[in-house]
């Protein structure tokens, strides 16, 4: 981990040495709840850079899932026996951090309860292997020893996940696993390939790796045929439900706004942004639906060409932030953009990011990856959401400044608290803040790229309307894809694609917006409280370095 700092920017970067005794008891309470976590999780272990973990995989019972709940609850307890007032500031705000992230764990297993309703192995055995795989933290052969030792072990993975389903399955959920069943094991082939031309067919763990490539397959037919047996108790009841959905909001610790406040800011922006698309339209000569229709008529060829126009979309962003002091880049970064693996398309019906291992050593462990999906289940429209505009939008977005640049800076900080945050209203709000910011200081201005733009942001909008409306039980999951189409114009597959993830991740869908909404009252405020002593890098790099906190934590952060 860097202990350097970037000029101007707040100290938030070196290590805080314990300076009271309740200090060194917070600070040895999270170092061990950190080991916990990681030994019981291994592919986040190995999403970390934490390679001791590299040949697990976890436990997926029922009871391993029960005793995860309490431990935190044990964490917690151990937590809120320190009193804050003996802490030094430093450790108190991580305190804070620490029980803001373990009650929202505790939300999740015991409220939200997804992990009895949904079964999940695909997930663990595929993010397991593609990130060994896609990685080059290690040499290759020590990473196809790991990946085909993971594999070994995904019979009985898969077996325990079967042990956590409940008596009221929810139907979508598991008919997405089912899907996915179906495609997980095209990235066993991706991997066979390449280990073959690497290593030959006569190599020991090729050799493993076809065998247990060959007893997955046959345990994912028989978890297959099982889990459509239980679709036949299966409901679909997939709300979180108005009162457990306004406590989830919360415990997010959006800046003091309630559910009702969000989804005004929803049905406002939607309002916004469907107005200055309008407005971009009138000037392109044509209504709306014509323009957009137009714009996503004019995209490359075929998809490798997209993927090079990915690439050179996003050096170019990068470039202009250098040169314009937008924000200082994280040395050493690196980014590789890639097709998204079969078994994740649809589940990530556009485009993604997987940043890069916060203990990955230096060059290659450097290095994130940008996915980018060629089609939903092989649609031959897809080509038009890899539209020349929207490229660069998702480039901003995913890469440069966006979810690239935040999170390999925010990787630079010590805090092992904070790796367990969830804040996705900072993360994907940042994305969507770039989006703006970006235009705001002169790049990428043209009119199509901005109504691209602003049809992202009318997605987002769409976002906090239904993430709010489906899980209060106010619209269903056909209602709300046909409202998604009507808003933004996608291909039905991508929306039906979209509302399915929306159904089972309430209050992460509407962080995107939402966040960026909040991104920018705190810069307005910044620039009120500074005057002319206000920075916009010096304001962008002082809130990258304190990590992927709330948006309310960095309010606090900036101004103390």
């Amino acid at each position: 981990m860097s202990d350097t700092t970037q000029a101007g920017v707040r100290d938030a970067r070196t290590p805080h040495a314990p300076q009271t005794a309740a200090d060194e008891r917070f600070d040895a309470l999270s170092r061990a709840r950190f080991t916990e976590v990681v030994s019981r999780h291994p592919v986040y272990a190995t999403y970390l850079g934490l390679s001791d973990y590299d040949d697990k995989m976890p436990d997926g019972s029922r009871d391993a899932i029960l005793e995860d709940a309490a431990l935190a609850h044990r964490f917690q307890t151990e937590i809120e026996q320190i009193r804050a007032d003996d802490l030094s500031p430093y450790y108190a705000i991580e305190r804070e951090l620490a029980l803001f992230g373990t009650q929202r764990e505790i939300f999740d297993i015991e409220q939200h309860r997804v992990w009895e309703r949904r079964v999940s192995a695909t997930d663990e055995i595929g993010d397991g292997i593609f990130l060994l795989f896609a990685r080059g933290t290690r040499p290759l052969a020590d990473r196809l020893h790991s990946i085909v030792t993971r594999l070994e072990q995904a019979p009985r993975h898969i077996e325990e996940q079967k042990l956590r389903l409940g008596d009221a399955p929810a139907k979508l959920w598991n008919e997405m696993e089912l899907d996915a069943i179906d495609s997980l094991p095209s990235l066993f082939d991706d991997v066979a390939v390449v280990a073959r031309q690497e290593f030959g067919d006569d190599s020991a763990d090729v050799r493993r790796l076809e065998k247990a490539a060959v007893a997955t397959r046959e345990a994912l037919e028989t978890y297959k045929a099982w889990l459509k047996s239980q679709l036949a108790h299966a409901n679909e009841d997939y709300a979180l439900g108005r009162d457990k959905y306004d406590e989830l909001v919360g415990l997010r610790a959006f800046d003091g706004l309630s559910t009702t406040d969000i989804l005004e800011i929803g049905e406002q922006q939607l309002a916004e942004n469907r107005a200055a698309r309008a407005a971009l339209a009138g000037e392109l000569g044509g209504g709306e639906s014509e323009v957009v229709d137009r714009i996503k008529s004019q995209h490359p060829a075929d998809f490798d060409q997209a993927l090079q126009l990915y690439r050179d979309a996003m050096s170019e962003a990068r470039a202009y932030i250098s040169e314009h002091d937008i924000a200082t880049m994280p040395a050493g970064e690196q980014l590789s953009v890639i097709a998204t693996p079969e078994y994740l398309r649809n589940v990530m019906p556009f485009a993604a990011y997987f940043a890069a291992p916060k203990f990955g050593a230096d060059g290659e462990g450097r290095r994130g990856i940008y996915i980018v999906t060629p089609s939903v289940d092989g649609d031959p429209r897809a080509m038009r959401e890899h539209n020349f505009a929207s490229i660069y939008n998702t480039s901003i977005h995913e890469a440069y400044p966006g979810h690239h640049v935040q999170l390999s800076v925010a990787n630079e900080h010590p805090s092992l608290v904070r790796l367990l945050i969830d804040a996705p209203e900072f993360v994907e709000g940042w994305g969507m803040y770039s989006e703006l910011m970006m235009r705001e200081e002169g790049f990428d201005t043209g009119p199509e790229h901005r109504m691209m733009m602003h049809t992202d942001a009318i997605w987002r909008a769409c976002r906090i309307i239904l993430d709010i409306k489906l899980h209060s039980g106010d619209m269903s999951v056909q209602e709300a894809v046909d409202f998604l189409v009507d808003q933004t114009g996608f291909e039905r597959p991508n929306a039906t694609a979209e509302v399915y993830r929306y159904t089972h991740t309430p209050t992460y869908q509407l962080s995107y917006l939402l966040g960026r909404v909040l991104l920018l009252r705190l810069r307005d405020d910044e620039k009120r409280r500074l005057g002319s002593d206000f920075s916009l890098g010096r304001f962008h790099d002082a809130m990258l370095a304190q990590g992927s906190l709330p948006v309310s934590f960095q309010r606090r952060l900036l101004q103390s």
